[in-house]
């Protein structure tokens, strides 16, 4: 269990499933793969998401039609990992507020989170205008389309992102991403190495560079750079780990040993 639990600090904030999935031969695909995202508030995120969905959950059930109650009440779910209530609530207030800009962006993020990536993608388009584009909607665009194996298109998005928000880590970081699903480990290692130096990068970004670095086979340079941000113990095993995950190139038939490789996660900017 502690080793789960430390993976999923280090792999859970890393594109690795689809890409292990394809390099091991296996057969899952990007519909297969549930994103993990980071779930933030839209607006002003509160100190504690439990508290707050329970206060606004009260308001949204007093009154359905409130809608930032209904916006702040489906953020918390969100927040504290109700991702399909949080669809539920987000929806009837994107119906009820149709043209409602927060709404239709916290919409279309559960929508990411549940794994509806086609509708998300959809809904996110109504969440801003081309005379007004928002650069973190076109970022969780971005990953929609890449956790749909779109990868050329997500990267056109990406590009628009940072044509706003230039050099924006968690933009830069969903770009090394989308290089690491297509496989093409150097671009995504510099990308995720631009993103590290902007010097606003966050533990996710660094994680993920260690994993972009890992999947090179420069395990010692990964574990570095991961042991800053996990105690020394749990980076090393978590690149033991991505060792034996690689290792099933050569074996195959241990690929299927510890089931489904982890998730794919790229960063919501809110």
């Amino acid at each position: 269990m502690r080793r789960q639990s430390s993976l999923a600090r280090f792999l859970g904030s890393a594109a690795l499933a689809a890409l292990l999935a394809a390099s091991l031969g296996g057969c899952q695909t990007m519909t297969d793969v549930k994103s993990a995202l980071t779930a933030r508030a839209e607006p002003a995120s509160d100190a504690d998401p439990r508290r707050a969905a329970e206060a606004y959950g009260e308001r949204y059930r007093a009154n359905p039609k409130d809608a930032d109650a209904a916006l702040r009440y489906g953020l918390a779910l969100r927040a504290t990992g109700q991702r399909a209530q949080a669809v539920a609530v987000l929806e009837q207030g994107s119906i009820a507020h149709p043209t409602n800009k927060q709404m239709l962006a916290g919409y279309g993020r559960a929508l990411v989170d549940v794994g509806n990536f086609q509708q998300a993608f959809d809904v996110l388009g109504r969440a801003h205008s081309p005379d007004n584009p928002d650069w973190r909607i076109l970022s969780v665009q971005g990953t929609a389309l890449d956790q749909m194996g779109r990868h050329e298109e997500a990267r056109r998005y990406y590009a628009s992102a940072l044509a706003i928000a230039p050099n924006e880590p968690s933009v830069l970081s969903n770009l090394g991403l989308s290089y690491v699903l297509s496989k093409n480990l150097p671009k995504a290692e510099e990308t995720l190495r631009q993103a590290q130096a902007t010097g606003r990068a966050d533990a996710r970004v660094r994680q993920n560079l260690a994993l972009a670095i890992g999947l090179q086979g420069r395990f010692a340079e990964a574990e570095s750079i991961a042991k800053g941000d996990l105690p020394a113990d749990e980076a090393a095993a978590n690149v033991a780990y991505l060792k034996e995950m690689l290792s099933r190139k050569e074996n195959p038939r241990t690929a299927a040993r510890n089931g489904k490789p982890p998730v794919v996660a790229f960063d919501q900017a809110d």
